[in-house]
């Protein structure tokens, strides 16, 4: 028996792909890639020693070879980086908050330099479920409005506004997030 409640369990449970085998739409992965959809659900969380770089406008928000990746079945890797490796001074709290049947309760950050806001442009769990514990002390942020790089690499986002997922040249899809994937 579970302690979760109903609704938790429904959600996850609702998951058609789970990383177990790839769906006939899957593009096959090329030589030195990873299919999407052989990520695992629930999520793999991984570290990632590559660098991994944010610019807003040129100006340096974070640095890191301390991320982790969460592959998640179907989505590019959201990276979350250490909050020590956030320029001090850019982060602050914006309102909403969001769930995640796997993580749990997001909380989400504006960045600010004192002239300009970039609204609710990153995420954290700073109290993940079991099985999350990595991610706490850790955020990710929408590679939309920024400027994000893995090991020089220039990231392109994840179709749909929700998702955070970051595209690399690594990585084969088709990725969730666009129209008509809303099922998948």
């Amino acid at each position: 028996m579970s302690d979760l409640p109903d609704w938790l369990l429904a959600a996850r449970d609702h998951w058609r792909w789970r990383g177990d085998d790839r769906p006939p739409f899957a593009i096959p992965p090329g030589h030195g890639q990873e299919s999407v959809w052989d990520y695992p659900r629930p999520p793999g969380i991984v570290r990632d020693t590559r660098e991994v770089l944010i610019l807003w406008d040129n100006v340096e928000i974070a640095r890191t070879r301390d991320a982790v990746r969460v592959l998640e079945t179907g989505h590019p890797p959201s990276f979350y980086l250490p909050l020590m490796d956030v320029v001090p001074g850019f982060l602050k709290a914006a309102p909403g908050s969001s769930m995640c049947e796997w993580k749990g309760p997001a909380r989400y950050w504006t960045l600010s330099d004192g002239r300009r806001e970039l609204s609710s442009v990153g995420w954290s769990y700073p109290r993940p479920m079991a099985g999350a514990e990595v991610l706490a002390d850790r955020i990710a942020f929408y590679p939309s409005a920024l400027a994000c790089f893995v090991d020089g690499a220039r990231v392109a986002p994840q179709p749909g506004g929700f998702y955070g997922g970051w595209i690399t040249p690594d990585l084969a899809g088709p990725f969730k997030g666009g129209p008509g994937s809303e099922g998948w």
